[in-house]
């Protein structure tokens, strides 16, 4: 018997919950029954775009669906994952997960203690990139990030998209949550700068991980760049490899015993929001734990509210 369709909805048809609502249309096992968003016309374009229903609000959004991705402005997570959890809905909430650690634990609390699924956009972990550097990954030494973007365009009425956050909220935590995953040692201590520049809080940002067992992670991140990058280096004792997520392509240097070897990472090209959605949709299905939890999405802003505490202070 084939397996029952999920039905899903899109609260936030901006610029990146647009694309949530695409993929879902799209989706083998999910059915998009609609969207929402504070600007009608807004949400009256998407749906017909996509062949849905726009809703009136959320409230009857949460009532047609059994799970939705929650894609607005940070500072608003909280009160619309509740609503939605609050009458049993599963919920994929954009990075990050909040914009206080208060906030986030309230909402990792609720999930859990309704026995919900609560996903993290931590689209990153869904490229095809990371699965293939994970699989080559031998205890490493030294791990450089570095992601650009350019400043988001202005929008009437509303602070550019994610310019209500830190860049460290906004892009680094991309990173942050990578190499906590990847290195999975206690963090010993960080140091870090940044500046704000067009935003009220930092636009350009650096920092410095330094963890138990002696690997380091330098992290770079910035909203204000000509170009967009999206890259990842990792140094250990056999090799150095050097991955673009962006271009999803690689490079290996390994050490042998006649020199250095250096060869292309064969990676099988994808989508990473298909990977992910898919994934939610699967998990919320099957109830299996999400590839990134509201557990380990709070760790990373955990870390990503220090580092903005501590460059607010004065840095180092």
């Amino acid at each position: 018997m084939p397996e029952r369709n999920i039905k899903v909805g899109v609260a936030g048809v901006g610029s990146l919950g647009q694309w949530h609502a695409r993929v879902y249309s799209e989706l083998a096992g999910a059915d998009l029954v609609g969207v929402y968003d504070a600007d009608r016309a807004r949400a009256e374009e998407i749906a017909q775009r996509y062949k849905t229903r726009p809703f009136d609000s959320l409230e009857a959004l949460a009532d047609a669906v059994e799970a939705v991705s929650i894609v607005v402005p940070t500072d608003h997570h909280l009160a619309v994952a509740r609503l939605f959890l609050e009458r049993d809905r599963h919920v994929l909430v954009e990075k990050p997960i909040a914009d206080t650690t208060d906030n986030a634990e309230q909402m990792v609390a609720l999930a859990r203690d309704r026995k919900l699924i609560l996903q993290v956009g931590h689209v990153e972990r869904f490229n095809p990139v990371l699965s293939h550097l994970e699989a080559l990954l031998n205890r490493p030494r030294f791990i450089e990030a570095v992601r650009l973007a350019p400043y988001p365009p202005p929008r009437e009425g509303l602070h550019p998209r994610g310019t209500e956050v830190s860049v460290v909220l906004d892009l680094m935590i991309h990173d942050l949550e990578i190499i906590l995953h990847l290195v999975k040692a206690p963090l010993k201590e960080f140091h870090a700068v940044g500046v704000p520049v067009l935003s009220p809080s930092e636009d350009i940002a650096n920092v410095r991980l330094v963890f138990e067992g002696g690997c380091v992670a330098n992290i770079s991140a910035s909203r204000i760049s000509m170009e967009r990058v999206r890259k990842i280096r990792v140094f250990q004792t056999d090799a150095y490899l050097s991955l673009d997520y962006q271009a999803q392509t690689g490079i290996m240097h390994r050490k042998t015993e006649t020199g250095i070897k250096t060869e292309e990472i064969p990676i099988d090209k994808g989508e990473p929001l298909l990977n992910e959605l898919s994934s939610f949709v699967d998990c919320v299905r099957t109830r299996h734990e999400p590839v990134v939890s509201g557990v380990q999405a709070s760790q990373a802003l955990q870390l990503a509210v220090a580092i903005c505490r501590h460059i607010r202070e004065g840095g180092s």
